[in-house]
């Protein structure tokens, strides 16, 4: 990137007692907006041959970690245009090979490669400060002829596959970060290739497309108000089989004209002797512009934009398979935002009421999904501010292994600042401290959604793009193909109102030759004016009132669209025009169960059931905390490094897989018959009484710093507390234990009521 040259000299103010005079304010004021305005051309033409260089690269990206080519697509077997790099680790951050590796994986929406880590404080820089060995999927701005959007998900299937092999001593399956529109490509991986994955984070990801707020989230309407996707097909018949990412880019700026056409270009003028790095920092990603095959924008827009397919299990591979989110078996990591106008808090969580009608539903399917809502930041916040990746990200990445053995269920990851001086300090990784609490349905549907009547209208609008589409690729689409060719396609790009500013302000403009030498000679002789100026103060009273009116338009515009989307498409009429009338069932049904998962679900509760006593001191304490700590509904990252230590202090050969798999059949067990479960631990402890007794007091210091706040959650802690001290002590001289069933229940244990089997919670 060309870099901002440095002032000779900061800029020096105008004595205030000069500037007291109005005449005098008019001199100090021309003379300052003379030299911003030179200067602001200048960093404008700075700009246009940045992206010039920029583009000129063959691979593109905007990463600020050394990297290193492991795989390029384009030599699969289904060539794309998509690569999978490691990533250096800054000056003095020591890699442990042991540790899971992190896979980040940008969006391909308009814009080139590198936003997760566009700085050193980021997703990428957050999982090299924990240690982990780090790996970016990016892409090349030219798809491969004939890619498809299948053809990238064998390629980050088999980009996986290497990873893995390439740490085969890591403890654990790589954790996946999607970006954006990268988190549905990784979730549509993750369910037809489950094996391949351990945690999957997906950050400002939309994957319920309908959803949304009323009055606050208007960018759901525009597909239908455009008439469905045929006009995707049109644009990308006109760039010859091409679509431009230009226009995707051009959908974001929309969302807020103030920024676009006023905000962002006045802050910079405004602040130019301070501002200029970091806007050309961030222009060299936002100017990449990327292309993408036709077939490929079509299917985004048919299966996921307007059909919103994937959260229902509505889209079918070419081998016959359905993307089924149920099917993932790692845990996923939601991170969204309430102030992201792009992906919003209902778009990136709202289908997990799509899938589930309970949280007994995700335990039943073995998942585990935590969520994390940020109350303010925007959607490139979530990748990009460091603040968010000192704090967030960092959590994540610290407490990956947690999140990976935390029982099947639905969580809020809640952070707060960390003691100094707490007792338990050393149990806290990061700078917070990170509980999950448990969470249910209601939770996921108080952040917003649609009613079933919103519901039916995104159906109408759905049902009228596939008219639309069919109409122009009868009627329309010969007569475009028939003139369209490869040079008015690159005409066209090169025309686009968001190339146009980076091309006009290029060093081979003539009327520009002139700036360079004359910024050179401002930086010399920088006046800048005093804030108390009144043509200063009259500026940035101009420029407050421009911004409000652009927002006011926005906001003016955006219920405009709103209203008329529910007008058009809530018509009865429409409607039953589209077969929406025939029945009052919702829209979108629930996906069902097959036959085939049914019964792996009874096989499984079969095995757990018979073997109920099956296992050892490390299964029976791991079964006691769970049953103690259910009632709270709170897991916290102190107790998983107390149980680490529990782990070691068990011996070794148990890998985190495995304590994964046993905290979940202690897990599935108390919830299959909760009694039989807990009178089956003093048989469990008897199989080892010396490991027992070192287990118990690890079991025993962590309850004492995790605690036990419920009523319920006390009583069954007395209740295990007695039980743990009778194998104690029912030790006969010979070291053979008294009647179990006895000694279980102890002199003064709660008596508890007799407890049903909870089948139905995996049925």
């Amino acid at each position: 990137m060309t870099s901002q040259k440095v002032p000779a000299k900061q800029p020096t103010p105008i004595p205030s007692i000069l500037t007291r005079n109005p005449v005098f304010d008019a001199w100090s004021y021309w003379l300052d907006a003379w030299q911003r305005g030179v200067l602001f051309l200048d960093v404008m033409q700075q700009r246009s041959k940045q992206y010039e260089e920029h583009a000129a690269k063959i691979a593109p990206h905007v990463l600020k970690f050394g990297v290193e080519l492991v795989m390029d697509g384009r030599t699969l077997r289904r060539p794309v245009n998509y690569i999978l790099a490691r990533l250096a680790p800054p000056q003095g951050v020591k890699i442990d090979e042991r540790k899971r590796p992190f896979v980040i994986v940008d969006p391909r929406a308009g814009h080139g490669p590198g936003i997760g880590g566009f700085k050193a404080d980021s997703e990428i820089g957050v999982a090299f400060k924990a240690g982990h060995p780090c790996y970016f999927i990016g892409f090349l701005p030219d798809p491969v002829p004939g890619q498809t959007i299948e053809d990238i998900v064998a390629a980050e299937a088999a980009f996986l596959e290497r990873v893995i092999s390439l740490h085969p001593e890591a403890n654990g399956k790589p954790a996946v970060v999607g970006n954006c529109q990268a988190g549905w490509a990784v979730m549509m991986v993750a369910a037809k290739r489950p094996d391949l994955f351990g945690p999957i984070i997906v950050a400002g990801s939309p994957l319920s497309y309908w959803a949304g707020v009323r009055g606050e989230n208007p960018m759901r309407y525009t597909g239908g108000l455009l008439g469905g996707t045929w006009l995707t097909a049109m644009m990308g018949d006109i760039g010859a089989g091409k679509f431009d990412g230009a226009w995707l880019v051009s959908n974001f700026e929309n969302l807020n004209p103030a920024n676009t056409y006023w905000t962002k270009q006045y802050n910079l003028y405004s602040k130019i002797d301070t501002e200029a790095p970091r806007y050309l920092e961030f222009e060299k990603w936002w100017g990449g512009h990327i292309l993408l095959n036709a077939e490929e924008m079509q299917f985004i827009a048919d299966e996921l934009f307007i059909g919103n397919k994937l959260a229902t299990g509505g889209i079918v591979t070419s081998d016959g398979q359905s993307i089924d989110l149920r099917s993932i078996r790692s845990p996923i990591i939601v991170f969204c935002s309430k102030a992201d106008n792009i992906t919003p808090p209902s778009q990136a969580l709202d289908w997990i009421l799509d899938l589930y009608g309970s949280v007994d539903d995700i335990r039943a399917h073995g998942q585990t999904i935590v969520y994390a809502v940020h109350e303010s930041i925007g959607h490139l916040g979530i990748f990009v501010s460091g603040s968010v990746a000192k704090k967030e990200h960092d959590e994540f990445a610290s407490n990956i292994d947690l999140i990976d053995v935390l029982p099947p269920g639905l969580y809020e990851a809640v952070m707060t600042p960390k003691a100094t001086d707490g007792p338990t300090d050393d149990l806290v990784g990061g700078n917070y401290l990170v509980r999950f609490e448990a969470r249910t349905l209601d939770d996921i549907r108080a952040l917003g959604g649609n009613s079933i009547e919103d519901e039916r209208k995104f159906a109408t609008a759905a049902r009228i793009s596939e008219i639309n589409l069919g109409l122009y690729r009868a009627f329309m689409q010969p007569w475009v193909k028939a003139w369209a060719n490869a040079g008015f396609a690159e005409w066209m790009r090169k025309m686009h109102p968001l190339r146009l500013p980076y091309e006009m302000f290029t060093p081979a403009n003539p009327f520009l030759k002139s700036v360079s030498s004359q910024a050179e000679s401002v930086r010399e002789t920088r006046q800048s004016v005093a804030q108390d100026n009144l043509f200063w103060q009259a500026q940035e009273r101009m420029g407050n009132a421009i911004e409000s009116s652009l927002k006011a338009y926005g906001d003016m515009r955006d219920r405009a669209v709103e209203t008329m989307f529910h007008a058009v498409y809530g018509s009865p009429i429409l409607q039953a025009v589209v077969g929406l009338k025939a029945s009052n069932a919702p829209p979108r049904q629930r996906p069902g169960v097959d036959a085939v998962y049914r019964a792996f679900v009874a096989e499984r509760t079969d095995q757990l059931t018979r073997h109920i006593a099956r296992g050892g001191p490390r299964e029976a304490a791991i079964r006691a905390l769970l049953y103690i700590r259910m009632p709270e509904g709170v897991a916290d990252e102190r107790g998983f490094r107390l149980l680490e230590r529990m782990r070691e202090h068990a011996g070794t050969g148990l890998t985190l897989a495995d304590f994964k798999t046993m905290v979940r059949d202690q897990f599935f067990t108390l919830l299959l018959d909760e009694r039989r479960a807990i009178e089956s631990i003093p048989e469990m402890l008897d199989s080892d009484p010396e490991l027992a007794q070192r287990i118990a007091t690890t079991l025993r210091k962590l309850i004492e710093v995790l605690g036990v706040e419920s009523k319920l959650g006390k009583t069954r802690l007395a209740e295990i507390t007695a039980m743990f001290e009778s194998r104690r002590k029912a030790k006969s001289p010979n070291g053979a234990p008294k009647d179990s069933a006895h000694a279980a229940r102890g002199p003064h244990a709660p008596q508890a009521k007799p407890n049903r089997p909870h089948s139905r919670n995996l049925s």
